[in-house]
This record gives structure tokens, C-alpha cells and sequence, in this order.
């Protein structure tokens, strides 16, 4: 019974060369380099190397973050809804639709033709006091009606008038919740540090439907740093 022996080869064996054995990926290629930092930038949220975008900082106190928000977004959170915070940040006042209009006319109507039925009762009747009571009640309803609805119908045509205007100033503005202060972060279209009624009566001045502001409103004094851009048809109260 024989035994084989296996035998090496005797030829010269490949040197290695810069530390990497053959078949090995080269972790510092120049595509493997672009492939990590596209990764890195992936992981840091940022899209072409760009700068991420600077938040506001309110100019009275300081602050920044979830406490500076623009006035549309403090306006649309349920909180400011209930606590009032979005009736003194409103940008326009609310006015009856052209449905709301038709209703208050009709309803008018129908008290006026109850005062003169009353009218007609009194002189068939010969009762004179009623003939008198029906006719003053008809043609002071009738005159209220026609006051109210030319009234909605004024205060309606305004709001439409200066909703651009208002709605250029307003769009901008962004409130501190830190110190309930109104700004523009870019200062402008309008410059300066303003309360929420102040911002309020600037806005529905400027965009022309500054009347019909609440009275205490209008009593407030609006500071002289608060300039207007171009443009507008103000109503100063």
C-alpha cells in the first residue's frame, strides 16, 4: 500500500501591494467618497448643500422657535380661537353674506306689511289710534330695513375693496407668543413692533375699513415706527 504526498508548487507567490488583498473594495475610491457624503447630506435633512433657513426672532423679546409663528397659523390654532386671541389678530371684519342680506330685507318686509295691516284695520274699523300705531310702525320698519341692508351692503363692498391691501399687510406678519407682539421678520411691508390691536386697527385702516373697528381699538394710538407700503387707500379713525 502506497502513500502520495502532495507537493506545493515552487513558484513565486504575488506580493501584496498598498495593504489590500485582491478582490477587496477600496473604501477611499472617489465614488465611494461622493456615495458617503451624499449619504451624510441625506442624514443631516439638508438637499443640495444648502443653508437651512433661518427662524424669525421676535425684535421686543428675543424669542424664536415654536413661540414665533406667523399670524395665520396663530390665528387657525383652536387655543387662540377660544382664548380671543384670533378675533384681535383678525385681518378683515366678518360681514353678513349676500344671504344674510336677503333674509334681513325679507324679514323687514314682513313687519312692514304687518304695521299696515294694521293701518288698513284701524280706518276700516274707524279706529283711528290703530290707524295711526300701524302707519308710524310701517315706515319706521321700512326705513330700518332699508338703513340695515344699505349698511351690510357698504360694509360688504369695503371688505372686498381692501382684501388685497389687507391681506398684503397681514400675510407677512408673524406673533410672538412670549410677549404677544406683532412684526414683520423682513421688516416689511411694514416696519416696527406692534400689539394685536394695533396690528389690527393698522391693517383694517390701511385696506380702508377702519370704521368699522371695535371702539376700543380705535382709541388705540398706533406708534410712529410703523410705516405703510404703497398703494393703499387708508381710512385713519
Amino acid at each position: 500500500m502506497s502513500t502520495k504526498k502532495t507537493e506545493k508548487p515552487d513558484g513565486p507567490r504575488p506580493e501584496r501591494t498598498g495593504g489590500t488583498e485582491p478582490g477587496s473594495t477600496d473604501v477611499t475610491s472617489p465614488g465611494n467618497a461622493d456615495a458617503s457624503s451624499g449619504s451624510t447630506d441625506a442624514s443631516s435633512g439638508r438637499t443640495g448643500g444648502g443653508p437651512a433657513p433661518v427662524a424669525p426672532v421676535c425684535p421686543r423679546c428675543g424669542g424664536s422657535g415654536p413661540s414665533v409663528r406667523t399670524v395665520a397659523e396663530t390665528c387657525a390654532d383652536p387655543e387662540s380661537r377660544t382664548g380671543g386671541l384670533t378675533d384681535r389678530l383678525a385681518g378683515s371684519p366678518g360681514v353678513p353674506s349676500r344671504f344674510d342680506t336677503l333674509l334681513h330685507f325679507v324679514e323687514g318686509m314682513v313687519l312692514v306689511a304687518m304695521g299696515a295691516y294694521l293701518a288698513r284695520s284701524g280706518l276700516q274699523n274707524d279706529k283711528p289710534v290703530y290707524t295711526v300705531a300701524g302707519s308710524l310702525l310701517a315706515a319706521a320698519l321700512f326705513v330700518g330695513t332699508l338703513a340695515v341692508v344699505r349698511g351690510e351692503l357698504r360694509e360688504r363692498k369695503a371688505v372686498l375693496r381692501g382684501g388685497p391691501r389687507a391681506e398684503a399687510l397681514w400675510q407677512p406678519a408673524h406673533h410672538c407668543s412670549a410677549c404677544d407682539a406683532v412684526f414683520c421678520p423682513a421688516g416689511t411691508p411694514w416696519q416696527g413692533v406692534l400689539t394685536p390691536e394695533q396690528f389690527q386697527k393698522y391693517v383694517w385702516t390701511e385696506a380702508g375699513y377702519g370704521q368699522q373697528l371695535d371702539k376700543k381699538v380705535q382709541d388705540v394710538a398706533l406708534p410712529p415706527a410703523a410705516t405703510t407700503a404703497p398703494g393703499g387707500t387708508p381710512d385713519r379713525v
